[in-house]
Parts: C-alpha cells; structure tokens; sequence
C-alpha cells in the first residue's frame, strides 16, 4: 500500500499538521488517543481522505512477557477507529521484572534495546505472533535508537531483522534517524544494516533529528533533521523505493515554515537518491540476499500456549503483502523466556535502581543512559501533570531527579506523577507553605478518597492550618 508523505500528528501542532501541504498520511501516538473517539483534527484529516495510522509505545514485544491483552486489545480499538491500514509498534522492550523473575516489575518509561541473540529472537517472533494474531490490521515494527548495546551478541541488527520477517512475516518501519544514531554511539554500519535486512518488507520509514553532546547521539525528535540522517535515507531509497516516509517531531516544535521546510527537504532527497529508471535491482534479487548464522537446535515446546487476547473484528481494508509466507516456527521454552527476563531485569534495575551494571556493559554508558531516562520522566511528567512544576517553580527538575535517583517508575506516568507528589509531601517540602498546601490538595484530589495513612495526617494537618487562619 502506498502511503506518499507524511508527518507525525501531535496535539501541540495539529493546527500547523492540517495546513501543510501536500502531506498524504499522519501517524498518531496509539496511547495518546481515546478508545470510543477521535480529536476534531485528526476527524476533520480523515474526512479530507489522510490516512491515520496509530503507532504504540507501550507493548514492549521484546520483553520477556507476552503481550498483554489489555494492552493489544486497547491498539486493536484505535486501529478500527481510524480504519487503520496497518498499525505500528518497535523492537523492544520498556518493562521488565514480575512473576519471571520474582522481583518488583519496573517500568523504563522508555524504548530498550533487545539482545540480538537467538534467545531473544526467539522470544521477540512469538510475541511477534500472538500480537499479529489479536490485531485487525498488518503489524509492522520499527528498529530503534540505542546509547548502550548488549555485551556477546550472536546477530547484526540487519540478520536480526531478516530472522524477524522471515519467521514471522511482519513489516518493517525502518527510522533511518535510528540507523544513524547506532552509527555514531554504537559504530554500527547504517549502509550494512541496509545491506542485510529485507527491504522488500518496508511499510514506511521515519526520519526525524536529533543532537550530538559529548560524542553521544541523542534521538530527541526536538531537532531539526541533520545531514548525515537525510544521507542514511538516500541510501535505503538507492536500494528501495519506501511505500511512504514520515517526518516526526515530539517536542519544541517549530514554526509551520520550518516543518514544510524539512519536508521538502525529504522529498529533495528521495529524488536525488533514485536509481535511474530501470537501474534498480529487484526486490529478492542476490545483492540483497543475508547469510544468517544457523539457529541452536529448536526448544521443545512451552508447556501451555499463550493466553490469546481478545479477538477484534476486523475492518474492510487492504493489507500489505509480503513476498512469502512466514516459515513455521517451535514455540519459545520457559527457559529462553527465564534467561531473557533475568537478562533484562539486570539491565533495567541497573539504570532505574541503581543496582551494579551488569557483567559486559559499559558503566560509564549506562550512566548516560540512565540520566537520560530520569530526565525523560522529569519532561514526561512535567506535561501530563502540568501543575507540579507550576507549583514547585524552579525547584521541581531538581526534586523530580532526587526523587527519580531512588525511586524506579512501577507504573505509567500518571502514577509517577502521583508518587513524586506524595514524596515530596512526606520529606516535608515545599518549603512554601501556600506551594505546600497546593500541592497537598492536588494530590489529593487525584489519588481518591482514600490516601496512604501519613499523606491523610498531612491533608487534616493542612486543613487545620487553613481552619486556624
């Protein structure tokens, strides 16, 4: 299906998304919209015929789990209110801990790499395939950027895709801004991973900025698109010509000029790019055919099948289609599953809790790595609570950053905001005492009728004050 050029659509430039010229399709944050309807622009684009496709966050497909119904149920419902083409999520996980492990769950309210090793591979097709199986619509899974890498990896990012798609006949969403930042913090070949993955199996490609402090790429989607990404996407479309590439931009958005401005600079660039007529190899052609190393023998089968999520009717679209059938895959043992989940919960704890680094990573790296999910929490919670840092001023970043360095997130961003709150509270602060009383009813009038047992002597202790003024 050709999909032309698009933009991420986004509350805060929904305005400037519906002006723009000659966009053909949006792409929506999934978790951002509600189940029963749709903002009045993203109505309003699809009435004008722009597709709308919803793109998740939040399953976490590599994760040692298999995906939650709720969580596939609730990308299924956005997927039959948009009558969606397909819908779109990434390689990776954002939870780990739990039953698997027996430890706390913990939430990295961010995208994480997955081991390229066979057991993860493993893990990630038949997550793969009990979501494709709960979906109405294609799937498709994006590669993502990366400040760390896994210590004894068995695959390239380019083999790892390929086994992906063959196994499990999913599409790709290849970010070539990713590509770009693996190359600089990780010194991965973006011509190599092109060289090696399935081109043919491309839904669309994201492009989007970033920027370069102390030698480390950071994926911000708050710059402008630099060079060296536009470069890694002239040459994926020397090899291919992408069913549609989209520009994305989450934060510090700028003027409309600007956004027509990068993407007219797509366009240039896909024009440039193109083989001359007739010059292109074919898709499935030699030059284009990976050598995968062969697979350890298959694992017997897991005791007991996934749990299906509920099934979802599905609306009357047209898929995309893939050049072969998936090949037939063993189910994922209970070991591999055990390995994956102790793997990544090491990991996780490592830059949410503090916990050692564990054996093959680089300490230093998972500093930076870890600051940065802080910081994301800080900015994440700043907006979908928007009254803490107007009522702690100044002083909420480094509050927020206090709290984040000993209290690893257990729940979405609401609930963290909720936690930072009630923290703040216990250790005595704010040292304002009409930002104190704010603050108390605040989280008061969020977390129900009935709040832990020292936030109850906090509230009846600031409705004393008030009844003694």
């Amino acid at each position: 299906m050709e999909l032309g050029i698009g933009i991420g659509w986004r509350p805060e430039i929904a305005h400037e998304v519906e002006a723009l010229a000659g966009i053909d399709w949006v792409e929506a944050v999934a978790e951002n919209l509600c189940a029963d309807h749709l903002p009045d622009s993203l109505v309003r684009l699809r009435e004008r015929g722009v597709t709308v496709v919803p793109h998740g966050v939040a399953l976490g497909l590599g994760g040692a789990d298999r995906p939650d119904p709720g969580r596939l149920a609730a990308l299924a419902a956005r997927a039959e209110l948009l009558g969606a083409p397909l819908v779109t999520e990434h390689i990776a996980f954002v939870r780990a801990g739990g039953p698997l492990t027996a430890s706390p769950g913990l939430e990295a309210g961010h995208l994480l790499p997955v081991p390229r090793t066979w057991d993860a591979l493993d893990v990630l097709c038949e997550n793969v395939r009990v979501a494709q199986d709960s979906l109405p619509v294609p799937l498709a899974l994006e590669n993502i950027a990366a400040l760390i890498t896994w210590p004894d990896e068995e695959l390239t990012e380019g083999q790892f895709l390929a086994e992906l798609v063959e196994r499990t006949g999913v599409r790709l969403l290849i970010d070539v801004a990713n590509l770009h930042t693996n190359h600089v913090n990780l010194g991965q070949d973006p011509a190599k991973a092109l060289d090696e993955l399935p081109v043919e199996a491309i839904a669309y490609v994201h492009v989007a900025g970033g920027v370069e402090k102390n030698g480390v790429w950071h994926d911000t989607h708050a710059h402008a698109v630099t060079a060296p990404v536009l470069e890694v996407l002239a040459e994926l479309r020397s090899r291919v010509d992408p069913p549609g590439v989209l520009l994305e931009r989450d934060d510090a958005f700028p003027p409309a000029r600007e956004l027509a401005g990068e993407l007219d600079a797509i366009r240039a660039t896909l024009r440039k790019a193109a083989p001359p007529a007739g010059s292109q190899a074919p898709v499935g052609s030699p030059a284009r055919t990976v050598t995968v190393p062969a697979a350890p023998a298959p694992a017997p089968p897991v005791s007991a099948p996934p749990t299906p999520a509920p099934s979802v009717s599905a609306p009357s679209v047209s898929a995309p289609t893939v050049s072969a059938p998936p090949a037939p895959a063993p189910s994922v043992s209970d070991a591999a599953r055990d390995r994956t989940a102790v793997a990544q919960t090491a990991l996780l704890s490592a830059l949410v809790a503090g916990t050692p680094a564990p054996a093959g990573f680089d300490p230093a790296r998972l500093r930076v790595q870890s600051r940065s999910l802080a910081a994301k929490r800080a900015d994440v919670v700043a907006k979908v609570a928007p009254e803490l840092p107007e009522i702690l001023g100044d002083g909420y970043r480094a509050a927020f950053l206090a709290y984040a360095g000993g209290r690893p997130m257990s729940g979405g961003y609401r609930r963290d905001a909720l936690d930072f709150a009630e923290h703040v509270l216990i250790a005595g602060g704010p040292a304002d005492p009409v930002a104190r009383r704010e603050l108390t009813y605040w989280w008061r009038d969020r977390s129900g009728s009935r709040p832990p047992g020292r936030a109850t002597r906090l509230i009846r202790a600031a409705r004393a004050a008030l009844v003694g003024r």
